[in-house]
């Protein structure tokens, strides 16, 4: 079965969905406090467009790495779970096969 077949529950769909917005707060939050950091930091205006830059980058990482389509979800959630902004017991509630799909994943990529 490939990434596309699978087909997702009522139940996983509201379990994906919260752990899906847990990590985008949780990497919103990340970013907060990295452009705080930066913007009190700035004192020349090269620096404040430093920060501008800063926040554009992490813009486009988002859009690419928060992608919300459920043919996508296990490889984004292995990606949130690799990246540190989800825990991988937030997914109880999905299958045993999309739980495992995603361990290849993470698997996978520590090789």
């Amino acid at each position: 079965m490939t990434l596309n077949e699978l087909s997702w529950s009522p139940s996983e769909k509201k379990v994906a969905r919260a752990a899906y917005d847990k990590a985008l707060e949780r990497a919103l939050a990340s970013i907060m406090a990295e452009f705080k950091r930066r913007a009190n930091a700035a004192t020349t205006p090269p620096e404040m467009w430093e920060v501008e830059d800063y926040l554009k980058e992490q813009r486009r990482d988002l859009d690419r790495t928060f992608d919300y389509r459920y043919s996508q979800l296990t490889v984004v959630f292995a990606t949130l779970i690799r990246q540190g902004y989800l825990d991988e017991d937030l997914l109880s509630g999905l299958s045993e096969e999309k739980r495992e799909e995603i361990r290849r994943m993470l698997a996978w990529h520590k090789r």
